[in-house]
């Protein structure tokens, strides 16, 4: 090439550099045409498609690889990786907006529609879905860290603000809301499953969590994880006649007592004292349940009977037969009685 051919070849580079080849009116460079980014439209539908990928879409596309190393890091960010980067700001106001997905805020959106099915996949994160993922590298050690929150790891950020109502509402799970939900399938075959389980979730197979027993129902305590603080996991008015619910205490639940006889009441308490020890052991809950559930005469009566037996069980031994001839008078008042 001879030398003004090679200057008029380079002069006509620069023109075409400077915008004559990218049309009239037009700014941008030839680095910069391309077809216009195109956000995407279906991100939770279950698949990945279109503009959707790890870091638009992890519901439908999976985590990018680098989440769940705990570093917000690679183009990371609060909807494409909760577990690292924290849950975005909007997150937990209780409306699905702002870019929030059941992927990236499945406390706003719901759990995904593949949460639960046992395997850890369609953008999934333990995060997201610590039932199908486990629980992340840092829930159990105490302190609600980023990324962790009251639905994926309840052990360390307390339980969320609806659970203990008695219904169990998604996105509440067994592992995030035992008390609603009930404790998962596998608890209570005495292994403890790791990332699975733990002290909060299944003390029948991890044992009790370190705090449980100081007679305090702490705030990272339920009634499922810590009975002897919290008490028991029973709501009345939630439609389900739960333990120690009765119908003279939530007839909501366990319908109208029709009202028992003195010799139905006598039955009843009965099988609340265990008279083979001494003094006789009596289950106080039990016993007043079966006296409320009397007429009048039964309560009047059968109050006096159960005194009697009571009192001569331990000169009696525990022999039916004493009891029945100590007592003999008030328990034939009790049971010839009408309400």
């Amino acid at each position: 090439m001879s030398f003004p051919r090679a200057v008029a070849w380079s002069a006509l580079v620069a023109l075409a550099a400077a915008g004559l080849g990218a049309g009239c009116g037009r700014t941008e460079t030839w680095d910069d045409l391309g077809p216009p980014a195109v956000e995407p439209t279906a991100c939770g539908d279950g698949v990945c498609d279109g503009s959707e990928d790890c870091q638009r879409c992890a519901s439908d596309c999976g985590a990018c690889p680098a989440c769940g190393d705990g570093a917000c890091s690679g183009g990371e960010t609060c909807g494409s990786c909760a577990s690292d980067c924290g849950a975005c700001p909007a997150c937990g106001d209780g409306a699905c907006s702002g870019g929030e997905t059941c992927g990236s805020c499945p406390g706003d959106c719901g759990a995904c529609a593949s949460c639960g099915d046992g395997a850890c996949a369609g953008g999934e994160t333990c995060a997201s879905c610590p039932g199908d993922c486990g629980a992340c590298a840092s829930c159990g050690d105490g302190a609600c860290s980023r990324g962790e929150t009251c639905g994926s790891c309840p052990g360390d950020c307390g339980v969320c603000a609806s659970c203990g109502d008695g219904r169990c509402v998604a996105p509440e799970d067994c592992a995030s809301c035992a008390p609603d939900c009930g404790v998962c399938s596998t608890c209570g075959n005495g292994a403890c499953e790791p990332g699975r389980e733990s002290c909060f979730s299944c003390p029948a197979d991890c044992g009790a969590c370190a705090r449980c027993g100081d007679g305090v129902c702490s705030g990272t305590e339920t009634c499922a994880s810590c009975e002897r603080d919290c008490g028991v996991c029973s709501v009345c008015s939630n439609g389900v006649c739960e333990r120690f619910e009765t119908c003279a205490a939530c007839p909501a639940d366990c319908g109208a007592c029709e009202p028992a006889t003195c010799l139905e009441v006598l039955t009843c308490a009965f099988g609340c004292v265990d008279l083979e020890k001494t003094p006789p052991d009596i289950g106080i809950a039990c016993f007043s349940n079966c006296v409320a559930q009397g007429c009048a005469n039964a309560q009047f009566l059968g109050e006096r009977a159960m005194a009697c037996v009571l009192a001569a069980a331990p000169a009696c031994n525990g022999d039916t037969d004493c009891i029945d001839r100590r007592c003999s008078i008030e328990i034939a008042a009790c049971v010839g009685s009408r309400c």
